[in-house]
């Protein structure tokens, strides 16, 4: 995919091109995931699960507050306006906006129906087209099909960065896959996702190919979601969330909550605790599933964080 977009791929000038530089650009392109569950790189460069994780539970949160999303990947205030919102942030569109939880439709749709093809999820609307924001969604829609208990999710994207969006839409977007399925009592299944332009920026060019160049470049297979209603647990998270990003200590390890979900809040309070050594080193000895060591490590080094003072978001059902 990298490779054909640096050589061969269609030059434009976009409206990001001003910042970015030119992109090159595939139309028509299909993306396939037999093992969704892999949604984790071990590169240098691309590993980053801990904005992936701050972005998944932005769009669980309900809302579209920056405040939440930046304290995870800074750039997005250059896509506010009113530097509070995001307008095309997904948790509004998915569970409240206009007014509607496209959410829980979607399971009581899939619990009543098994083998509809109605399970669609859409993210990008029709007066999108019309209005002047600063961002919009990539993301078109989202199609589940549920055969052979088996939960499959096809994606459609009206366009896609594939160096910085791209790991990041893969991950949010299996994670939901496989939340959805635990809802209904089902495994995961496929992730496919279309794309109608995938491109690269000239600015992203170097880092490409930096990240060719990595010889480690496998998946990491995430452990199975544990059987059951997750939404009481992905609370409790969002809950933890709110201390942890607020600089708030939580004794995570007296939290009566599946090993898996505490390893994601363990992700978290590692994020917050950037730059402390003998602190992620505790939170890494404590980790249940011992994949996410590799990205634990490289905080240890880095630059503290500072803490922010989130509010209060609406949480799951």
């Amino acid at each position: 995919m990298l490779p054909s977009l640096l050589k061969g791929a269609d030059e434009i000038h976009a409206s990001r091109s001003e910042h970015l530089g030119a992109a090159h650009e595939r139309r028509g392109v299909l993306l396939e995931l037999r093992d969704p569950r892999a949604r984790l790189s071990r590169t240098e460069t691309r590993g980053k699960p801990f904005s992936c994780l701050g972005e998944l539970l932005w769009y669980l949160s309900r809302d579209n507050r920056l405040e939440f999303i930046e304290h995870y990947i800074d750039s997005y205030k250059d896509e506010s306006e009113d530097g509070e919102t995001v307008h095309g942030g997904y948790g509004r569109r998915l569970f409240t906006h206009p007014a509607h939880d496209q959410i829980r439709t979607l399971i009581e749709t899939l619990r009543q129906t098994p083998n509809t093809r109605r399970a669609v999820v859409q993210i990008f609307e029709a007066a999108d087209t019309a209005r002047r924001h600063k961002e919009v969604p990539c993301t078109l829609a989202m199609q589940f099909a549920l055969r052979r208990n088996q939960l499959d999710l096809m994606v459609s994207m009206r366009s896609q960065d594939a160096y910085l969006g791209l790991p990041h839409d893969v991950f949010c977007f299996t994670m939901l896959q496989e939340i959805i399925a635990r809802s209904i009592n089902a495994d995961i299944g496929e992730y496919k996702q279309f794309v109608g332009c995938l491109h690269l920026y000239d600015k992203h060019r170097a880092g490409a190919e930096q990240f060719l160049s990595e010889r480690v470049q496998q998946s990491v297979s995430m452990p199975p979601m544990p059987l059951g209603d997750p939404w009481p647990s992905i609370g409790r998270v969002l809950e933890a969330e709110i201390d942890i990003r607020g600089g708030r200590a939580i004794a995570s390890e007296a939290m009566a909550i599946d090993p898996y979900w505490l390893d994601l809040i363990r992700l978290l309070q590692v994020f917050a605790a950037t730059g402390d050594a003998k602190m992620i080193r505790r939170l890494k000895n404590s980790l249940t599933f011992k994949g996410f060591c590799a990205y634990v490590d490289k905080r240890k080094d880095m630059k503290p964080r500072s803490p922010r003072q989130p509010s209060q978001p609406r949480l799951p059902f």
